[in-house]
């Protein structure tokens, strides 16, 4: 019997980083028959050695892919694993994202150690920890009296600081809890009350098309979740319009609702108030290039509501 394969596999170093790369590496086997076999390696970002500066003090996105993407480019791993949301709109030449496996839940997940299930519910002048810009002008756009202070690291980290009382409250992506089976901590937010970031929920593989071959092209198209590829194509066309960094916040989901797909997107100032938001159907039948187009227009829609300058985080 022919031994598999081997597929590289670029990640980060992260408990959730990794446990999304073994996804992977479990889909491409199994979609291969056993032809191909997973290996995993892993990088620390410099993302990952930020602990407490805000990213739009350090380069903004892409500082959790920079040196997944060289290690792709320089032919060190066949794939990368990424967050989606993690992924700069604008990719190195010659990479492209190849699959998408099916999206786990994107809302925002709320958490406190007080029992406290709403965002709305917390006393008045509490804490909230996040360093997201969208989290921190989404919050203060429903409680204008909270203290927001940064609160960065891993998903665990976050969880710790929160137990030893550094904040009375934070928020962490519903999909990565439930990856790492701690679900249970957080109440889901309605997606009426915070929209969550463009690809949240979604794992990304990134490669170098040109030097893509069978047997691992194929396999990497039977892992591609069709519905999840339209969400992606059209949230990030929202961003991309935006030219969505770390220093403007900003939100969109594409969702199924009724057979018909419904896009939402919207740009906050720093403060919350004034905030711009649009939405807009299409046919479930609309083609990708249709539904990137639809993200185009979404975001000239906010655009042009705010004056054609978008408000921005100076520190």
């Amino acid at each position: 019997m022919k031994a598999p394969q081997p597929v590289r596999i670029g990640t980060r170093g992260s408990p959730l980083a990794l446990y999304q790369a073994e996804l992977i590496a479990r889909e491409i086997e199994q979609a291969s028959n056993g032809a191909l076999t997973g290996e995993i390696v892993p990088f620390t970002t410099k993302g990952d050695q930020l602990t407490s500066e805000r990213l739009i003090n350090s380069g903004g996105k892409g500082l959790f892919t920079r040196e997944i993407d060289r290690a792709v480019d320089d032919g060190e791993v066949d794939i990368g694993v990424h967050s989606l949301k993690d992924v700069p709109s604008l990719l190195p030449d010659g990479q492209t994202l190849v699959a998408y496996p099916a999206r786990v839940d994107p809302r925002d997940g709320f958490l406190t150690t007080t029992g406290i299930q709403r965002l709305q519910d917390l006393p008045e002048g509490a804490t909230l920890g996040t360093a997201s810009l969208r989290r921190e002008s989404q919050s203060l756009a429903l409680r204008p009296d909270l203290n927001v202070v940064p609160f960065r690291g891993r998903v665990e980290t976050r969880i710790e600081k929160l137990k030893r009382g550094e904040a009375d409250a934070t928020f962490l992506a519903m999909a990565g809890l439930k990856r790492l089976g701690l679900d249970h901590l957080a109440t889901p937010v309605s997606l009426k009350d915070i929209l969550p970031a463009a690809g949240q929920g979604i794992i990304a593989v990134a490669a170098c098309e040109d030097r893509l071959a069978d047997p691992l092209r194929e396999t990497l198209s039977r892992i591609d979740h069709a519905a999840t590829r339209a969400m992606a194509t059209a949230e990030r066309a929202f961003l991309a319009e935006l030219d969505g960094s770390c220093r403007t916040a900003m939100a969109a989901q594409l969702t199924v609702i009724d057979g018909t797909w419904h896009l939402r997107g919207e740009v906050l100032t720093p403060d919350g108030q004034p905030k711009w938001s649009a939405q807009a159907e299409a046919l479930i039948s609309t083609s990708l290039a249709d539904l990137a187009a639809l993200g185009t227009a979404l975001a000239r829609n906010i655009r042009d509501q705010a004056g054609g300058d978008l408000p921005a985080f100076t520190d």
